[in-house]
């Protein structure tokens, strides 16, 4: 796990609280998720929706659109996945 990918759980942990969620939905680090060509990647259970790319910028848009209402954030799938 690199530095960037810490951080970016202690955001989404950060904004998960913010939004009220924190009790609800569980950030969890996890090791080689095999699409590292995408970049940092992030995974939402049980939808099973792969996000990749994702940056700081995009964990406040995932939280409030995928976990509080429920719209996959397009721009940010993994195709196929």
């Amino acid at each position: 796990m690199n530095h960037k990918s810490d951080n970016l759980v202690q955001l989404l942990k950060k904004e998960l609280a913010q939004a009220g969620l924190s009790t609800e939905v569980r950030a969890q680090k996890a090791g080689c998720l095999d699409v590292s060509e995408y970049g940092p990647a992030l995974v939402v259970y049980p939808d099973q929706v792969w996000y990749g790319g994702v940056k700081p910028e995009d964990i406040s848009e995932i939280v409030q659109s995928h976990l509080k209402d429920g719209r996959v954030v397009e721009r940010l799938r993994i195709p196929g996945k």
